[in-house]
């Protein structure tokens, strides 16, 4: 109890300082957390806090989108865990989990101005497959869709 309710006030504390996002972006973290919670299936759908000398320092979410598609929700890091390895880590750990549960792809929804997010994503193999313009969170953005096989 309370470790997803933090995962939402991290969010929404983070993304408002970093990046100026309004209190729709916590509303939009709760409900995928509250539906998470709600609909949580334990034969295909996970959850990651990562820890450093007990400090809470980041979240990854695995949800079935489909029976062959799994999305990858509520990747974060805390700034002082920053390149240590923790959003791979978790990103990894979601992918396995896909993989060992019998996915054979998943995707996941950001934005372009999480640099950092991307290249990890990249990194691990997901390509973008979509982006669009909107206004969201009292900005203008361009949300993205990235897809990774896990069939191969």
């Amino acid at each position: 109890p309370g470790d997803i309710g933090w995962v939402v006030h991290r969010h929404a504390v983070l993304y408002a300082e970093e990046y100026g996002w309004d209190i729709t972006f916590e509303a939009l973290v709760a409900k995928i957390a509250g539906e998470f919670i709600d609909n949580f299936d334990v034969e295909r759908e996970a959850a990651w806090i990562a820890e450093i000398d007990g400090e809470l320092v980041g979240s990854a979410f695995v949800v079935a989108q489909s029976k062959r598609v799994a999305k990858l929700r509520m990747v974060y890091v805390e700034p002082s865990a920053r390149g240590a390895g923790v959003g791979h880590t978790l990103v990894q750990a979601a992918l396995q989990f896909a993989i060992d549960k019998n996915y054979n792809r998943m995707t996941l929804w950001t934005h372009d101005v999480l640099d950092a997010a991307r290249r990890l994503y990249a990194r691990l193999g997901f390509v973008k497959v979509s982006s669009e313009p909107h206004r969201s969170f009292g900005h203008d953005l361009v949300s993205e869709i990235w897809e990774k096989d896990l069939s191969a």
